[in-house]
C-alpha cells in the first residue's frame, strides 16, 4: 500500500493501510475476485511504463492510444477512455443514495472515508471490482469499457453469489446486499438484453 502513496499523492494512515489489507481478504468469497483485488493492491499489473523499462523501448504511452504516460493510476483511473465508465459507476451510486467522493483510493484499494456507512461497502466493492475486470479486459484496446460490459460482469458476480448463498443458507444476507442494486441494474437494461443474458431477479423470481 505504501507504493500507492506516491501514485495517489496521498499519505495513508496506519488505519487506512489496514483497511486496504482487510479489503484484500474480505472483498469476496470468490478466489478469482479476490485475486483481482490482490493484484491491484500489490501492483502486479504490467503497465506501459513498466514494459518500457523491461524492453528498454522508450515508449511508455498509454496502450489505449490517448497519448498520456501509462502509469498504473492512469491506466485504471485517469485515462480519458476509462473515466466515462467511472462516471457511470458514480451515477449508479447516486441512484443508490450512496455519497462517496470520486477518490481513486476507494475503488482501487478499498480505502473508504471514515464517515462512509459500513453497510454499503459490500455493494460498492462489488461494483468497483466488476469495473476492474472490464477495464483489464480492454487494457490494450483504443476504446472505453462500456457500461453494458460492466453490468454484465456485475450480473455474473450477482448470479455466482446467489448460488453460493443458497448453498450456505445465507440468502437474507445476499438479498440485503443486492436488492437495491439488482433493481437499478434491471432498470438500466433493455428487454432484449434481459432475454439474451437471462437477466431476471433471483430474489423476487421475476
Amino acid at each position: 500500500v505504501k507504493k500507492w502513496d506516491i501514485e495517489l499523492n496521498q499519505e495513508f494512515t496506519t488505519e487506512e493501510s489496514q483497511m486496504a489489507e482487510k479489503h484484500l481478504k474480505k472483498c469476496s468469497k470468490s478466489l478469482v475476485i479476490r485475486e483481482m483485488q490482490i493484484k491491484m493492491t500489490l501492483r502486479f499489473h504490467l503497465t506501459p511504463i513498466r514494459m518500457a523499462k523491461i524492453k528498454t523501448s522508450g515508449d511508455n504511452t498509454c496502450w489505449r492510444g490517448c497519448g498520456e504516460r501509462g502509469t498504473l493510476l492512469h491506466c485504471w483511473w485517469d485515462c480519458k477512455l476509462v473515466q466515462p465508465l467511472w462516471k457511470s459507476i458514480w451515477r449508479f451510486l447516486r441512484k443508490l443514495e450512496i455519497d462517496l467522493p470520486e477518490d481513486p483510493a476507494i475503488p482501487l484499494l478499498g480505502i473508504y472515508p471514515k464517515d462512509a456507512p459500513p453497510c454499503h461497502r459490500g455493494t460498492c466493492s462489488t461494483m468497483f471490482i466488476a469495473a476492474l475486470f472490464v477495464i483489464a479486459r480492454s487494457w490494450k484496446q483504443p476504446r472505453c469499457p462500456t457500461t453494458e460490459e460492466w453490468i454484465q460482469k456485475m450480473w455474473f458476480i450477482y448470479t455466482m453469489e446467489y448460488y453460493s448463498a443458497i448453498k450456505n443458507e445465507d440468502i437474507l444476507s445476499f438479498a440485503g446486499k443486492w436488492m437495491e442494486l439488482e433493481n437499478i441494474i434491471l432498470s438500466e437494461v433493455t428487454q432484449t438484453q434481459k432475454d439474451m443474458h437471462g437477466m431476471y431477479s433471483l430474489i423476487s423470481g421475476y
